[in-house]
């Protein structure tokens, strides 16, 4: 199944489509720009969702729902946020056969449809803070479409939250953006870097924008989550202020944060190969499939109620399968599986149910390299280790890959070559015109202002420009 799959090295857009669409991840449907999630995908966004909602509500968050439409005039508050989302906005001016007294905008995000509600929700400090998430669709208007990464509908969460202080606000966009760090790299086996964005590169009607960026397998960057202290922008814009302790009207310091569908697209394209996906197995839809392998129909009978043995064995500790399908043979399902990026196949035939045993085969760890067997009676901690080994192992695979392709220029021309390999950590002078005219030559954007950067010395000048610099940035091409 996998001969037919472009190299990743000739071309790598050709390989993501055609893994995500082989796969059974996603396809195109009829509206541009959108895709349906085929259930092997939405699978592993229910796994990517229940690992973050964990998260969250250990955290102190609880979910809600709002509605998908949103009153034009609410867009139009706050003037920041219509500016910068005007371009990707889908209108809706007629329903029910007739023309809409006023439009409406169906959701790109709720920060407005909530800042009113809140406003009408908060009345002293004994309300706040307020701590709501929710998993929605959104809709953006995009003009280059591509499967998970960038879709005009596209599922993601966002949380929403209120509080009475400058300090409370600005903490807790920091602790939503250590969640979705940890997520990523606990859960995805994706090393992120957090940082800060510019300016230029902010939220529209943040004060504060933060970002986990992270590297792809063609070297450029992907923004796997952002959070943002939105300062008190939408409050003076909706009102929503509360009666402090001395019984004075303030207004609400409010945050907001998101991570999408894209998280699917990140996974596909950190860890997978020239086979198909290699999913790590704490988001797996299946981390475990059993081959039962038979020549003779003699045999049959015997291998299947061993795998079935064996299955029993694991029931209800991994996600598994059993793939007993008479039409294919064990061949085409080791390519299927590998495919479709199970962690770990067990393979059990004739010789394994006479010696009690299963070869056990590790998905990334092509060949006879990630091959071993293991007696039944070992089994279940066998594949528990195993699991464990392979989801460390893809992520400290993923972080040399990034160090190696990460720079620390000292001029120009290092600069640009830095940019083509990979990510380029440089001084940068903060100026948003040095910021546009370095995209413009090189292709590359600024990432973020990593937060765990050491400081510069002082001394340092722009990589552009040459003035004295005021940031280190990380920049790179990017999705």
């Amino acid at each position: 199944m996998a001969e037919a799959i472009t190299p990743r090295s000739q071309d790598f857009a050709q390989w993501y489509n055609e893994i995500v669409r082989r796969a059974e991840l996603a396809d195109y449907t009829p509206v541009r720009g959108c895709m349906v999630i085929r259930p092997y995908g939405y699978a592993l966004w229910e796994n990517i969702q229940a690992a973050l909602d964990r998260r969250f509500k250990e955290t102190g968050h609880q979910n809600a729902y709002f509605p998908l439409f949103i009153p034009y005039s609410f867009i139009e508050k706050e003037s920041e946020h219509i500016e910068g989302f005007s371009p990707q906005l889908a209108v809706v001016t007629h329903g029910g056969g007739e023309r809409l007294e006023e439009p409406l905008v169906v959701r790109p995000t709720s920060e407005t449809i909530i800042g009113h509600l809140y406003a009408k929700w908060i009345k002293s400090y004994r309300d706040l803070p307020l701590l709501i998430n929710q998993w929605a669709n959104v809709v953006r208007w995009e003009l280059r479409p591509r499967l998970f990464l960038r879709t005009t509908e596209f599922l993601w969460q966002e949380g929403h939250t209120a509080h009475a202080t400058a300090e409370e606000a600005e903490e807790e966009a920091r602790r939503m953006l250590d969640v979705y760090a940890d997520f990523a790299e606990k859960e995805a086996a994706i090393p992120v870097i957090k940082g800060r964005k510019s300016e230029s590169e902010k939220f529209p009607g943040a004060v504060h924008s933060y970002t986990i960026e992270a590297m792809m397998g063609d070297r450029k960057a992907l923004q796997m989550g952002t959070s943002h202290n939105l300062g008190q922008n939408f409050s003076r814009a909706f009102g929503i202020r509360y009666l402090d302790r001395n019984n004075r009207l303030q207004y609400c310091w409010t945050t907001s944060w998101g991570v999408s569908t894209r998280l699917v697209g990140a996974v596909v394209m950190v860890h997978g190969d020239d086979q198909g996906l290699i999913l790590p197995p704490r988001l797996a839809p299946i981390q475990v499939v059993i081959v039962p392998i038979y020549k003779e129909e003699g045999e049959r009978a015997a291998v299947l109620d061993f795998a079935h043995r064996v299955a029993g064995l694991l029931q209800g500790r991994v996600r598994l399968r059993v793939d007993d399908r008479d039409e294919y043979t064990a061949g085409w399902k080791f390519n299927e599986w590998e495919l479709r990026g199970v962690p770990l196949r067990i393979e059990v035939g004739p010789r394994e149910v006479a010696g009690e045993e299963a070869m056990l085969a590790r998905r990334d760890v092509p060949g006879q390299a990630g091959k071993w067997t293991l007696p039944v009676e070992g089994l279940l901690e066998g594949v528990s280790r195993a699991l464990e080994d392979i989801q460390e192992s893809l992520f400290k695979r993923a972080l040399r890959f990034r160090e190696e392709h990460t720079h620390r220029p000292e001029g120009w021309e290092e600069f640009v070559a830095a940019v083509e390999d990979g990510f380029a950590l440089a001084p940068w002078c903060g100026d948003a015109g040095c910021e546009k005219a370095i995209q413009e030559e090189t292709k590359a954007t600024n990432r973020c202002l990593p937060l765990e950067a050491e400081p510069l010395s002082g001394g340092e000048r722009c990589v552009r420009c040459g003035r004295p610099a005021q940031e280190l940035a990380l920049f790179s091409r990017a999705y």
